[in-house]
């Protein structure tokens, strides 16, 4: 590498510039605060730790995962590239409580490839977990704090959320007696949407006339409240279990469409991303035109047994780096940005002093400096007048 190609960064490594990274940090504490406003509180974990702790739950992450030797141990390490592994430790090992837990975190991570096309390797990504209750309440909660994420961002309507539920797979293929090969065969191909695939790979096996039916056509139920009904009344859903889930999704949809009116609900029953560590209800928001989902979650239960404790558990997700790109964050400091210039006067630097402790930007003129303070990008300057140190607007 040339001298001249030392300003490289890696392909999809970014930074943040001082006007984008003061909207990330003014962002980033007012999202802190609202899930503070919650009861969530903030964790940090570190960037780095053993490779088998960051994989638990989620055997999709080992591809994604910058891997080292630790040179202290001879073990293997992994850069993080998802934190939901390491909040989940966490509450298992070091909190744990008994009661329900709520977590958030804000903080880098870092991916061996982009999730899509000309992506960042180097998202910011931000999330709350809420440990130790399985009911649709927490569910709710999660998807709630989702959208007031988005909505803090400057995410405007119309977002669309798609709802789905990882059990009904599960137990139509526990009931389809699929061995764990068959499952993931037929895993890939509802992922892909094959509706002919699948049919002519179910017309194979020797399946229950009614299951065959139910899981050929998961595919297809996709759409509005009315999916749910579809799903109801096929032969293979009568299952008490299955109904159940469909009873969550139409409460969950139901509480959504009371509070978040503006939010376009979709079902997606064969919605499985996260299949391998997720367990129940799963959703992602996404916006007209943007090919990818701007946040998603769901329920995880049981991560935490490899850390010594099983623990209810659901969640969500984004990058906060997408959603400022993608909404209209209003930003809540806007401080005036006062000249000084440099004197060894106790009086100037008291006012100095006085007017930062009040949240006004004062930049001082260094010896020797030319620019004025307009070319410094300030409003105001300080100014003597009647033997006082005054703020001076600056005339444009």
């Amino acid at each position: 590498m040339s001298v001249k190609d030392y300003w490289l960064l890696p392909e999809g490594i970014d930074e943040s510039l001082p006007a984008e990274a003061a909207r990330l940090e003014d962002a980033r504490r007012q999202l802190i605060d609202l899930y503070r406003s919650w009861g969530y509180e903030l964790v940090m974990p570190p960037l780095i730790e053993y490779l088998e702790s960051l994989l638990v739950g989620s055997p999709d992450l080992d591809l994604q995962t910058f891997k080292l030797t630790d040179q202290l141990t001879g073990r293997m390490m992994g850069v993080r590239a998802d934190m939901t592994p390491q909040v989940a430790r966490i509450d298992a090992h070091r909190l744990k409580s008994e009661v329900p837990t709520r977590l958030c975190y804000l903080g880098t991570v870092l991916k061996t490839r982009p999730d899509n096309f000309a992506g960042s390797r180097s998202p910011l990504q931000v999330g709350v977990e809420l440990y130790g209750h399985s009911g649709i309440d927490s569910d709710l909660e999660v998807l709630s704090m989702m959208l007031e994420t988005l909505n803090l961002c400057g995410i405007k309507p119309p977002i669309h959320v798609d709802i789905g539920h990882v059990g009904i797979f599960r137990e139509l293929a526990r009931q389809a007696e699929l061995d764990e090969s068959q499952e993931a065969v037929l895993f890939d191909m509802l992922q892909r949407k094959a509706r002919t695939e699948i049919s002519d790979w179910l017309d194979k096996r020797e399946l229950r006339a009614d299951v065959k039916k139910s899981l050929e056509s998961l595919a297809m139920l996709n759409g509005s409240r009315e999916v749910l009904e579809e799903a109801r009344a096929l032969p293979g859903f009568a299952a008490k279990q299955l109904q159940g889930y469909l009873d969550e999704l139409g409460v969950l949809s139901d509480h959504i469409a009371a509070t978040y009116p503006e939010v376009e609900i979709n079902f997606d029953l064969s919605e499985l991303r996260g299949y391998h560590y997720e367990t129940g209800i799963v959703f992602a928001a996404y916006l007209p035109g943007e090919g990818r989902e701007l946040a998603r979650g769901g329920r995880y239960d049981g991560i935490g047994k490899r850390f010594g404790r099983a623990r209810a558990a659901t969640g969500f997700s984004a990058d906060l780096k997408t959603l400022m790109r993608l909404g209209r964050f209003q930003s809540t400091q806007i401080n005036e940005k006062i000249f000084a210039p440099v004197q060894n006067d106790p009086e100037l630097m008291q006012q100095i002093k006085q007017l930062r402790a009040q949240g006004s930007i004062v930049v001082q003129s260094l010896s020797g400096q030319l620019e004025t303070a307009a070319d410094m990008g300030c409003s105001a300057e300080l100014v003597k007048q009647n033997d006082q140190w005054v703020v001076q607007k600056i005339m444009g």
